[in-house]
């Protein structure tokens, strides 16, 4: 049996308010949705779910308000085994909250309100006690930027491993680059963050090249439906996705992320990583919700291997 690795995720908690309708409506427009439902979501909760569900010991770190939707999510988290020792909870602000409009074609548009995401504090010691005995340390930007590049800094120090998921994307310092052992990004945030257009793999790998070259490890380019590219030292490679028919991409990243965090931690390659990622998002899309839709490790495993991977220039 595989051994579960420690991994510690810093994050937002939102409960996603999952609103489907035909198509977006146009400015000034009105129109009749299919249906509402209240989902547990926000990038930090799905990925320390992901991490969950495929096999990891995850430590979350991350805050909510006094509320219902708070504790809803709580009981969620403890529900994936996740450990919630750090959890913070703030009297004044209430949990965070994400609109998610989800059309019919699949295609998604996310509001956030952050409430208490946005007051979430690192305390030094209880970030080092947290990063004890952690193999990875995964992290995302719907926190305060202060406190990532905090946490960031003390993985760095610490000698853990950071993977950086910088959604929304910001802009961000120099200094954070170096200290990074797995950047991924999306083609929008790898075009933004490099300055140059991302469309297909080819371009996706220059703009990994580029932003390996500010110092960070490896670099993953995902590509929704076209798979994911990685660029590392020795090189870059292109994992198609298999084919699959999507209802929903709204925690796919999410999904991709924490399976390639736990499949690193546990000492694969990053290809072999990103393939364990990309099925498990292929899984993912094909399910309607944010952390409902994550799949366990058995439901990766039975998911159809993706085309193999083929190098770039």
């Amino acid at each position: 049996m595989r051994s579960a690795p420690q991994i510690l995720v810093l994050g937002s908690l939102n409960m996603d308010l999952l609103l489907r309708v035909p198509r977006a409506p146009q400015a000034g427009e009105t129109l009749i949705g299919h249906s509402l439902v209240l989902l547990p979501g926000g990038k930090g909760g799905n990925q320390a779910v992901s991490c969950a569900r495929q096999g990891a010991s995850v430590r979350l770190l991350a805050r909510i308000g006094d509320d219902a939707d708070g504790r809803a999510l709580r009981d969620a988290l403890v529900q994936d085994g996740i450990a919630l020792d750090a959890l913070q909870v703030d009297p004044q602000e209430p949990t965070g909250r994400a609109l998610v409009m989800l059309e019919d074609s699949a295609q998604n548009r996310i509001v956030v309100l952050p409430g208490a995401n946005a007051a979430l504090q690192a305390d030094a010691a209880v970030l080092a006690q947290q990063l004890r005995g952690a193999q990875f340390f995964v992290t995302q930007l719907e926190s305060p930027l202060a406190v990532v590049l905090a946490a960031v800094a003390a993985a760095y120090r610490a000698g853990c491993p950071v993977l950086l998921n910088p959604s929304p994307m910001q802009p961000l310092p120099d200094s954070l680059w170096p200290q990074l052992d797995t950047l991924v990004v999306n083609e929008l945030e790898a075009a933004a963050y490099a300055g140059c257009a991302v469309t297909t793999p080819q371009e996706a790998a220059a703009a990994g090249q580029l932003l390996r070259a500010r110092g960070v490890a490896r670099v993953v380019v995902t590509l929704g439906a076209q798979g994911a590219v990685t660029v590392e030292q020795v090189g870059c490679r292109w994992q198609p996705a298999p084919h699959v028919q999507a209802v929903d991409t709204t925690a796919a990243g999410d999904t991709f992320a924490g399976a390639l965090a736990v499949a690193l931690a546990r000492g694969q390659g990053l290809a072999e990583a990103v393939a364990r990622g990309v099925r498990a998002a292929a899984v993912c899309v094909t399910r309607v919700g944010a952390q409902v839709a994550i799949p366990m490790a058995r439901e990766v495993d039975a998911q159809a291997m993706p085309p193999a991977a083929k190098e770039l220039p």
